[in-house]
């Protein structure tokens, strides 16, 4: 094979070719050139087109269901609802023979501040109507591909999303969020940002329409796979993406875009109605961003043009977020919940805990995603500590979450202790467990069952969890003191409990003296 600098790729794909079919030919491969593929080969048979799309809902069906999970942002839900319905329709009518000679894709341009459910909308409408769906922040982004990722990757992820389904992948989502970042106004970056420029140009390529290869040129294994299915007579279908009936949709949260509105609205009003304006209230400015606003905040005239669904998500308030907490399907509350009933344990929450919780989070000021952060830093001690103890039950009241350590504390200091038979069955489950995964039989003489529980009862743990605690280097001793007698079976007393190292040091002892004798 002449490897000698290929001019090109295709000359270097060429060359791959030639050299992978010489050297599997050599070895008689019937898939390979001059072997005709069988007619009865599964794989070798043409694809057929597949009409299988189905879209049957109404904006308010779609907006119903996001309601389930996005608290507030009304508007917004109203307005991608509609644009949702609009685009698959037409898919559906494409897919049916009767597509629209002049439909102009509805791609869909998100602002807001972050954590307050931009990403959370998108994903469920994937989720609502079946199709696959990738995410992907803009800034690792560059126009060639050199120095972050290949913006047509994002084409191909869909296929991968939709497990090798080249069609299917043809009408799901792309969602790139921080595409405000990619602005290339020297107002953003002090400077003409031409990095940000080529990517805006590569992505106005892929919302328009254009052919993807499937397989990325830097993408070796792929690149030797594709030559590897051609030699061997394989099928060729789905070598392209097509993005015509994909759906974008960017977001980002806009810095400074509102000083560009705000000083557009003044200007346009001096002088003509006798003085400016009253302003515009300040999460409802962006509401009145035009395309010259984005043209000016670093947008190329053609970019922003592709992107005519323009929704703007305000800002969450105190009581949003406890609605979350309340209502929404996707509340975190339902995943804590779920985390203690695991360990049998049942966690309530009560109305004045879930406003704490909002109150803290609103602080944090990333929107619902400080919800997540105040419920960690609440529970990480009680997921630890309250699993191994007594404590089967307990109230997540505004006390708990302003002082999460004390009560904690009071919980374990209040927890019910086990009667004597649940302890008599708490032990014999050690013993049966300890059976089982050492393979010796450990018995409790009464003495040793008193003492272990005053000991479990002292550290706050179950009886069991303290036994797991209290006995873990047990089973190295036992083994020795059986390899020396041939004893399985293990009685163990007061002094066990008590003490467990000094009681098995003598009798492993005492083992080596009996051997010896």
């Amino acid at each position: 094979m002449n490897m000698s600098g290929p001019t090109s790729p295709e000359e270097f794909q060429k060359q791959m070719q030639d050299f992978l079919q010489k050297q599997f030919k050599s070895f008689g491969s019937p898939g390979f050139a001059g072997s005709q593929p069988s007619g009865t080969d599964e794989e070798t048979k043409p694809e057929t087109q597949r009409n299988d799309f189905s879209f049957a809902y109404k904006p308010r069906d779609v907006k119903a269901h996001l309601d389930r999970y996005v608290i507030k942002q009304d508007e917004a839900k109203k307005v991608l609802s509609v644009a949702l319905c609009d685009h698959y329709n037409a898919v559906r009518e494409a897919f049916d023979g009767k597509e629209q000679s002049h439909y102009t894709k509805q791609n869909v341009m998100l602002m807001g501040p972050t954590g307050v459910g931009k990403t959370y909308l998108i994903r469920s409408i994937a989720e609502l109507i079946g199709v696959p769906f990738v995410k992907a922040d803009a800034t690792k982004f560059s126009e060639t591909g050199y120095v972050g990722g290949d913006v047509e990757d994002l084409v191909r992820d869909l296929v991968r999303q939709a497990d090798g389904d080249v069609e299917r992948a043809q009408y799901g989502i792309i969602y790139i969020d921080e595409i405000d970042k990619i602005a290339s106004s020297s107002e953003q970056h002090g400077g003409r940002d031409v990095s940000g420029q080529g990517v805006q140009t590569t992505l106005l390529k892929l919302m328009e329409e254009t052919e993807v290869p499937a397989r990325a040129p830097h993408d070796m294994a792929g690149q030797i796979q594709a030559m590897m299915d051609g030699a061997r007579g394989g099928k060729k279908g789905g070598n392209t993406i097509n993005t015509k009936h994909i759906l974008f949709v960017v977001s980002g949260a806009f810095a400074h875009l509102d000083k560009i509105v705000d000083r557009r609205l003044k200007e346009s009003t001096i002088g003509f109605a006798g003085g400016e304006q009253d302003d515009v209230e300040g999460d409802r400015i962006l509401e009145h961003a035009k395309t010259p606003d984005f043209i000016k905040y670093g947008f190329e005239p053609e970019f922003i043009g592709r992107l005519p669904v323009r929704v703007v998500c305000h800002p969450l308030s105190v009581d949003d977020l406890e609605q979350i907490l309340k209502t929404s399907e996707g509340s975190i509350v339902r995943q804590y919940r779920q985390s203690f009933a695991a360990y049998g344990i049942r966690a309530n929450f009560e109305d004045a805990g879930l406003r704490r919780i909002a109150e803290l989070a609103i602080e944090e000021e990333t929107g619902a995603r400080g919800l997540m952060t105040v419920c960690e830093k609440v529970f990480r001690d009680l997921k630890f500590e309250l699993p191994s103890s007594r404590v089967k039950e307990f109230p997540v009241d505004g006390g708990l979450v302003n002082d999460p350590r004390r009560t904690m504390e009071t919980l374990l200091a209040n927890a019910p202790e086990q009667d004597e038979e649940e302890v008599d069955d708490t032990l014999q489950q050690f013993a049966e467990s300890f059976s089982a995964q050492h393979g010796l039989t450990i018995l409790f003489t009464d003495d040793a069952r008193k003492e272990l529980t005053r000991l479990a009862r002292a550290s706050s743990l179950s009886v069991f969890d303290f036994c797991k605690d209290h006995f873990r280097d047990l089973h190295f001793g036992l083994k020795l003191i059986s390899g020396n007698t041939g004893q399985t079976e293990f009685e163990l007393d007061k002094s066990f409990a008590e003490n467990p190292d000094t009681a098995l040091s003598q009798r492993v002892v005492a083992s080596y003296n009996e051997k010896k004798s």
